[in-house]
């Protein structure tokens, strides 16, 4: 009998035992819950926060402002609502952080968003910002939760019926609504032509018709143009600077486009020895063939062989270069001068 009651006793004060273990888990998790700011040091910053106004109707627009009182060394990061897609609140401007007051080391800032809201009913929001402050990073809550009430619009559908959308009405053109276009229209032409016929008899005065102003110029003759490049490439002085081969290169190419034009020789497209070659079939004298010969023998010791020759011989294939065009322009160009 004494074994018996041993073992209940035993019974029971496990189970109370058990109770009790419980008891002081839950306990703690309630505590803990309630307190779960206050590892935090006591220099925290303190943070609150308000909605202006705190009762809107659906769709508008409300500020919501985050206060933080803070040491000057520590850092607060408010909440990012244009990164927070689907929100019950839409995010319309966001501006700067501002401000508000600072007394000594204690800093007092405030952010505020200008929101909007689309879902009716009370919404419940507890301000919080992001804390760091040496090896502490935690969220800080406000002691208290804010309350915004959207409120919607009422549709009475006892009392008003609802319709269908209408069809489009097509309404008969009347002549009266472009009246005022086609007398405009009227007066804007006969200005023009006005204008037209003024211009013609100005350029009649002076000889002149609205062909010659839109016609292209002639092209000048090859041997002016020649004469023309010749003289701008000798202004350069390009060889003074050094540029020896772009001097050798540009003179050449103006004598191949002076021969292009000239004796419709295709030289753009050969070698010098070709072009040599090509104009023995064209009636030169046997000196402005040896200059012509002179100038691409010496351009492509310059182009390919790297030669640098004096001033001196560059001048001379210039000169070459000028006589050769000089002696071999069109007959009836010289006879024109010399008239």
């Amino acid at each position: 009998m004494k074994s018996m009651n041993t073992k209940f006793n035993t019974k029971y004060i496990r189970l109370w035992f058990s109770l009790a273990v419980l008891f002081v888990v839950g306990l703690s998790f309630v505590v803990s819950a309630q307190t779960s700011g206050a590892a935090l040091p006591s220099n925290a910053p303190r943070v609150s926060g308000s909605f202006e106004p705190d009762s809107i109707g659906i769709g508008d627009r409300f500020t919501y402002s985050i206060v933080v009182e803070k040491d000057l060394v520590q850092t607060v990061i408010f909440p990012n609502f244009a990164a927070a897609g689907g929100q019950e609140f839409a995010l319309i401007e966001d501006p700067a952080v501002d401000t508000l007051e600072r007394d000594g080391r204690r800093l007092k800032i405030r952010k505020s968003y200008l929101l909007a809201a689309f879902q009716e009913g009370w919404h419940h929001i507890r301000p919080q910002v992001m804390y760091a402050d040496k090896n502490i990073i935690d969220t800080i809550y406000a002691p208290d939760t804010l309350e915004l009430m959207v409120n919607t619009f009422q549709i009475d559908s006892t009392s008003h019926g609802l319709f269908d959308i209408k069809p489009q009405k097509t309404l008969p053109f009347k002549l009266g609504e472009i009246t005022g276009y086609i007398a405009w229209s009227i007066v804007g032409i006969l200005l023009l032509l006005a204008l037209l016929y003024a211009a013609k008899r100005i350029l009649a005065h002076y000889g002149k018709s609205f062909d010659t102003i839109f016609k292209p110029a002639p092209p000048l003759p090859p041997h002016e143009e020649a004469f023309a490049a010749l003289e701008r490439l000798r202004v350069l002085n390009l060889c003074a600077d050094g540029k020896h081969k772009l001097y050798y290169s540009t003179l050449t190419d103006i004598l191949r486009t002076y021969i292009v034009r000239r004796f419709d020789v295709g030289a753009m497209e050969m070698t010098s020895d070709e072009i040599i070659e090509s104009m023995r079939g064209v009636e030169l004298q046997q000196k402005q063939s040896m200059d012509l010969a002179m100038i691409l023998r010496e351009a492509d010791l310059v182009k390919f062989a790297k030669a640098m020759p004096e001033s001196s011989e560059a001048e001379a294939a210039m000169r070459a270069a000028w006589e050769f065009v000089d002696a071999t322009k069109p007959v009836e160009e010289i006879a024109q001068e010399e008239e």
